[in-house]
């Protein structure tokens, strides 16, 4: 039982980075803006919000008020993604560039940007900004008793928690609201839908274009937090693909938000047994292939491939993303 519990809470651990990123992308592509550039937010989120926790935890305050300085990196990644973002929407939205590009760019940017910054600040070579310990939420957190043999219920609760999870949630709910249940995403669907008809009734494109790719940067730098506080052993200047493995994310979730919530869940599955296909007893070992975990590692990818040819033809993207909006050309 306590294997079916470490991989429940580790795939709605991986699923979080996944349902964070993608419902940015969602945000940005029904505005009209294509961003490919979820990977190089991700990054610069992770980043800044690393460099935060480490900087709570050599002052002391990190130890003292644990989540609160957990809080105050997770809105130090939303910003800091926010403000990336701007390049893309500067680029997509008043040059006119060509998006995939643009956001192509970006991508290879902030790696780069990332490694430079932390050789800057810890010294050439020393590349990985560890997380401290004190950021998982445990029953010691919640001044719960700590039992001496921990069963499923506090296996599946806690072994895997941070703060990251409950402010998904709560972000997963917000933006559902915010898309249909309120007049601006109303207007931001337009946007991607048809701008001309939405200028012709006086919505602004250009800022509603904007809002959508900044939503997408604070979503998106949320998201590589998540990421690097479920890969564990600290920011490496990566998120290992999964901005791109979230837009697969999005497209199979067909741009709507329990859908990308599903399928977040179904890719996170897949990456759990990809990592830890060797503590997993069901699994086939395959004992004629020398090394098995490389044929796991391929298989979140793998499987991201298969579905995306099976369902992207039933794909309905916002008819306008990728185009850039020109106000005279109605």
């Amino acid at each position: 039982m306590n294997i079916l519990a470490n991989l429940i809470s580790l795939t709605i651990l991986f699923a979080v980075p996944l349902l964070l990123v993608a419902l940015g992308g969602m945000f940005s592509e029904h505005s009209g803006v294509i961003n490919i550039a979820l990977e190089g937010m991700m990054i610069i989120g992770a980043l800044f919000a690393c460099l935060t926790l480490q900087a709570f935890d050599q002052s002391g305050f990190g130890a003292l008020h644990p989540q609160l300085a957990m809080f105050a990196a997770i809105l130090v990644a939303g910003l800091t993604g926010m403000i990336f973002s701007v390049l893309l929407g500067f680029a997509a939205i008043n040059l006119k560039a060509d998006q995939t590009i643009g956001g192509t760019a970006l991508n290879q940017f902030a790696p780069a940007f990332a490694i430079v910054m932390t050789w800057a600040l810890q010294g050439q070579g020393l590349t990985t900004i560890f997380i401290p310990n004190w950021a998982r939420i445990t029953q010691e957190t919640l001044g719960l008793p700590v039992p001496e043999n921990p069963g499923f219920w506090d296996n599946l609760l806690f072994k895997y928690f941070y703060l990251t999870t409950p402010v998904a949630i709560v972000l997963f709910i917000a933006s559902y609201v915010l898309l249909y249940k309120t007049r601006f995403g109303l207007r931001l669907r337009a946007c991607g839908e048809h701008p001309q008809a939405a200028d012709s009734v006086g919505i602004n494109v250009y800022k509603m274009r904007y809002a959508g790719v900044l939503i997408s940067g604070f979503l998106g730098g949320i998201g590589g937090l998540a990421y690097t506080l479920a890969a564990g052993s600290g920011f490496n200047s990566s998120v290992g693909g999964y901005g791109f493995l979230a837009l697969a994310v999005m497209i199979f979730g067909n741009w709507k938000p329990l859908p990308i919530l599903a399928s977040s869940l179904f890719f996170a599955l897949f990456k759990v047994i990809a990592a830890y296909n060797a503590s997993l007893p069901f699994l086939p070992k395959f004992e004629s292939i020398k090394d098995i975990s490389n044929l796991y590692q391929m298989l979140p990818y793998i499987v991201t491939m298969i579905i995306l040819i099976f369902t992207s033809k039933n794909s309905q993207a916002p008819k306008a993303e990728g185009i850039p909006y020109d106000k005279g050309s109605r």
